[in-house]
């Protein structure tokens, strides 16, 4: 596996991450192929994760190429300067923008961590398949920006929300997920980390990083009817 590299010098990588591949490995997990392990073949050095995305979230995703750059990029991944942005299709017609502020659980000891989620509706669409015991199916393709990186922030909060992302299988809607695999051969979920902007913590440039969308998102938007957007602002 070859990555996609977005932006490189001597303190850290960004990649096209796809999906459907996790970032390293984690408890009992027995995948064989990792991002870490795999761009380490692929730089023929040492990288360092300083953020992570889901298994199913293809996108932008940074590495810091030495053990004293990574603590640097970390904290300023998490400055307010940092702007997180990811495009997710989600089933329902969402309102024009909103702010999710619910806490969510930390997984494995039950402590209630604040998060922060806002969104912009960008397009909306209506497929005649019938879902469920629905004759139409609706859905809209948010901006997403998260203040906070909880554990699957963007998924929680849109079940949350009663709008999950499409393809979501633990917190999806499984009449929509199980459509879109019979109609269409589509099980990956739609959610991609599209931008990542940052202040470099050694140079001071601002770094502003675009991941191309994957093949599944790509196409999902044309069955939808909808268009790519260029940059997110949100």
């Amino acid at each position: 596996m070859e990555f996609k590299i977005l932006y490189q010098d001597d303190y850290f990588v960004a990649i096209e991450k796809p999906a459907g591949i996790m970032v390293h490995r984690q408890g009992r997990s027995d995948d064989r192929t990792v991002v870490l392990q795999e761009l380490r073949n692929q730089l023929g050095r040492h990288v360092y994760p300083v953020h992570r995305l889901d298994r199913g979230t293809a996108g932008v995703l940074v590495f810091a190429l030495n053990s004293n750059s990574a603590a640097a990029l970390q904290k300023a991944l998490e400055a307010e300067t940092a702007i997180k942005s990811y495009l997710a299709i989600v089933r329902g017609w969402l309102p024009n923008s909103g702010k999710i502020d619910s806490p969510l659980q930390k997984d494995g000891d039950g402590i209630m961590q604040t998060a922060l989620t806002t969104y912009v509706c960008l397009q909306k669409s209506e497929l005649e398949v019938p879902v469920d015991r629905y004759p139409t199916a609706r859905y809209s393709l948010a901006a997403v920006r998260i203040f906070t990186g909880r554990m699957h922030q963007i998924r929680r909060h849109f079940a949350h929300l009663r709008h999950p992302v499409l393809g979501d299988k633990k917190r999806g809607d499984r009449h929509h997920n199980r459509a879109w695999a019979s109609n269409f051969e589509m099980e990956s979920m739609m959610l991609m980390a599209r931008q990542l902007s940052f202040v470099h913590p050694f140079t001071q440039e601002k770094i502003e990083l675009i991941a191309s969308p994957t093949s599944e998102f790509s196409r999902s938007l044309e069955i939808l009817g909808m268009q790519m957007p260029e940059f997110l602002d949100i």
